[in-house]
């Protein structure tokens, strides 16, 4: 159905970056369906993708797609040129903390040299446009709040928390965020930078713990807990934090920055035995068994901050978004969509993904140590 005529960002095209991620999609999803946009996705379709997260908007007039990677400045400055977009709205990224321990350099190049590509490209673009659209032109990248690092037992970060990145993955989108300062200060790019609290939903590729935990728990294996499990997130539902990126958008202070959270903190280990227990009530085991039986504590990975959580008020005050999502609830639905949707994630199973611990280091340690003594 066309959108109306008074729709939210009518008319207006909006590029962005790794809109076949998990995150990407949902936001893409969520623009097509709430307001008038539209929609240009440039994604390199990595390991991570799922194009079948937009098969409903595969067809839609107002949706095109693009398959380049962000260091790729000619096919940027093409896609600016063909599509003259209004905004850009920057999601693609190397996003697993653990892959970035075990090969730090895929995120230096996607995360750092791609951001600097595409603002440059941005800005090139932005300087091209006419007076009055460039008043409203944005730029929004979308970054983490684990570039705050570690919190202890008290307090939550804020738009004003300092930087103290403990992993090659947050350290990479730290500068990401810095270099999006920098071009604001220096060249005028009309910038808003968002950092979020973890993500969960539909779609999300298996290694991250959530749907790592449910696919585990389906088949009945090991449920590996880094640690004692008393690791602290903050929870927030993709379609809660694509809702506020929609209207950081629309109506976000240029050259903010705002910290969008959902207002669940809990333990990994709670989040795995809820999983446990949706699991156990949805797809019972054999003989009654239970699934936090299968439990098991694992070595710790190296750096892992101990406890995150955000503090939205913000958003809350300054653009009334807030968390919808009731976080047990939308948890058991998220285990439904999973157990339902077999084929989709044992297809990426399929696909070559091992679903094996990564973040260990130990190979490359041990090769370090013979070269030293070499």
């Amino acid at each position: 159905m066309a959108a109306p005529a008074t729709a939210r960002l009518d008319g207006r095209t909006i590029l962005v970056t790794g809109g076949s991620g998990f995150i990407g999609s949902a936001l893409i999803r969520h623009l097509l369906r709430d307001t008038g946009a539209r929609i240009v996705n440039v994604d390199k379709l990595t390991y991570a993708a799922s194009p079948a997260a937009l098969a409903t908007v595969e067809g839609n007039r107002a949706y095109a797609f693009h398959r380049h990677c962000i260091c790729d400045a000619d096919a940027l400055r093409a896609i600016f040129a063909a599509h003259q977009p209004d905004a850009v709205m920057h999601l693609a990224a190397e996003s697993h903390v653990d892959r970035s321990i075990d090969g730090p350099g895929d995120f230096i190049q996607t995360n750092i040299v791609g951001t600097f590509t595409l603002l440059q490209e941005a800005l090139r673009h932005y300087r091209s446009l006419p007076r009055e659209r460039a008043r409203h032109f944005r730029f929004l990248h979308v970054s983490t709040d684990e570039v705050f690092g570690s919190l202890g037992a008290d307090g939550l970060f804020s738009e004003t928390t300092a930087y103290q990145p403990n992993s090659p993955y947050s350290a990479s989108k730290a500068s990401s965020d810095h270099l999006v300062r920098a071009w604001r200060e220096t060249y005028g790019l009309p910038t808003v930078v968002t950092n979020c609290s973890n993500n969960y939903g539909p779609y999300q590729f298996p290694e991250k713990l959530i749907p790592h935990m449910i696919i585990k728990g389906l088949e009945g294996a090991t449920l590996p807990v880094y640690g004692d499990g008393g690791n602290i997130r903050d929870w927030l539902h993709v379609e809660d934090h694509a809702r506020a990126l929609g209207l950081v958008l629309e109506h976000g202070t240029e050259g903010a920055t705002y910290t969008i959270g959902g207002r669940s903190e809990r333990t990994n280990l709670a989040v795995v035995e809820a999983i446990c227990d949706a699991l156990d009530a949805l797809v019972p085991m054999a003989g009654g068994h239970q699934r936090r039986a299968l439990i098991r504590f694992v070595t710790d990975r190296p750096g892992h901050d101990r406890r995150y959580a955000i503090d939205p008020t913000t958003i809350e005050r300054e653009l009334g978004w807030s968390p919808r999502a009731d976080f047990e609830t939308a948890l058991r639905h998220t285990v439904r969509w999973y157990a339902e949707h077999e084929a989709w994630w044992r297809g990426i199973l399929a696909g070559g993904y091992a679903a094996e611990r990564l973040g260990r280091n130990e190979p490359r340690i041990a090769a370090a140590a013979q070269r030293a003594s070499a």
